[in-house]
């Protein structure tokens, strides 16, 4: 039962007659859940999880007290034999019996998006959070059951996004995170598969209108040759371009977290956010100037960026730190372009698959590209390099006008 206890207590708020409820407390990495047994009694009837002899019936509510403590313990015993990472809700529902149909969305939200938190996932618990507050806003009630959603609700739940100025891409992440969160429940037996909806809904059908994603070597070099100096104000956007772009196309929350420890030598080593994967990646002479700058201004912080500005911020303190940040990194970078005269829409995410076209441009195969920027597997890099393939073939296309 690792990080799990049970305890049976008394509840510490009486009513008007003074008796306070007896209860069975679940406690699972710190999160506790009570659950009421359906016994009352004074504060002097109780103690040390038992009624004590001055209750008439101590003697027969004991032992019922003994059984619940049995069945609860049976229960985790059977989670953790058939290695269910159970929710508080799902514990619940199995001690009191309570059936698939009984259990409501919008909880088992809640008890994931707790899970996803203590996890330090902060960034997948936002997403989440975002679906369910925009899922009640549609639905207007908290008593959705997983059987409710069916393929006419997501459908219903599509126009109402579209409505609200939603588009492809965005529709798409909550579809996803519901489709998410239904085969949690699945895999936990709270949804039933007879109900699915995702079998006949297809999440991919909702492709946005293709965008370019990637800066071209010319206009890398053109975002190279601003004079920084003139804009101090985007001094350190310009550096977490460029140390970005340099080090294969590093994830913003990366960045943010690499710590001068990180530096070794020649090398800079980090374990990337997204997959757990290792890295170790040569200091190229861009990335060396960067590093430079911020250890004449930030050599007594363990963080390289000013970016975490507290080293002892929680998981939430550091998404909310993020998103502030990269908010202002993409606003800073249109800036950047407009003074470099790039037309294109340059945002964090374009420099990684800037980095990945410019590479496969400059002859470097997917394979390779896709082991350097730590996809898993080779047809994540593909669908990077889709807008440098499209353009190779037009140009070749255009040949045709010499014949």
């Amino acid at each position: 039962m690792r990080n799990t206890s049970i305890k049976i207590i008394l509840q510490n708020k009486p009513n008007n007659e003074g008796l306070s409820s007896v209860a069975l407390r679940i406690t699972k990495n710190r999160k506790k859940k009570e659950i009421g047994l359906g016994f009352k009694c004074h504060l002097d009837e109780f103690e040390n999880g038992q009624f004590t002899k001055k209750h008439k019936l101590h003697k027969k509510r004991n032992l019922i007290l003994s059984e619940q403590i049995l069945k609860a313990l049976s229960i985790i015993d059977n989670f953790e034999a058939n290695k269910i990472n159970f929710t508080l809700i799902e514990f619940e529902n199995k001690f009191i019996g309570k059936t698939k149909d009984d259990v409501f969305v919008f909880d088992f939200f809640d008890e994931i998006i707790n899970d996803e938190i203590k996890s330090g996932k902060t960034g997948n618990a936002r997403v989440y959070t975002d679906t369910k507050n925009s899922m009640l806003k549609f639905t207007n009630t908290r008593n959705l059951r997983f059987n409710d959603i069916t393929v006419t609700f997501l459908e219903k739940y599509e126009v109402h996004l579209r409505e609200r100025g939603n588009n492809d891409g965005g529709i798409a992440v909550k579809m996803r995170q519901i489709r998410a969160l239904y085969n949690d429940a699945l895999n936990r037996e709270i949804a039933k598969e007879e109900f699915y909806p995702f079998k006949k809904y297809k999440i991919s059908k909702l492709k946005g209108k293709a965008t370019k994603r990637a800066l071209t070597i010319d206009e890398v070099k053109k975002f190279l040759k601003i004079n920084i100096s003139e804009y101090p104000h985007l001094q350190n956007s310009f550096n977490y371009f460029i140390f970005s772009y340099y080090c294969r196309g590093m994830n913003f929350i990366d960045l943010m977290k690499l710590k001068w420890s990180n530096v070794q030598g020649e090398n800079i080593f980090y374990t990337r956010s997204k997959t757990n994967r290792q890295f170790v990646i040569k200091v190229l002479d861009p990335v060396s100037k960067v590093l430079d700058y911020y250890k004449n201004i930030r050599a007594n912080s363990k963080h390289i960026f000013p970016i975490v500005i507290n080293e002892n911020m929680t998981p939430t303190q550091l998404e909310n730190r993020k998103l502030k940040t990269l908010k202002k990194f993409n606003k800073d970078l249109k800036e950047l372009a407009k003074i470099a005269e790039i037309n294109s829409n340059i945002t964090s995410y374009v420099i990684r698959h800037s980095y990945a076209t410019n590479m496969k441009f400059l002859g470097v195969s997917s394979d390779i590209i896709s082991q350097s920027m730590g996809h898993s597997n080779v047809e994540i890099t593909q669908s990077y390099l889709k807008d440098f393939e499209n353009d190779i073939l037009d140009s070749e296309n255009k040949k045709l006008l010499n014949l």
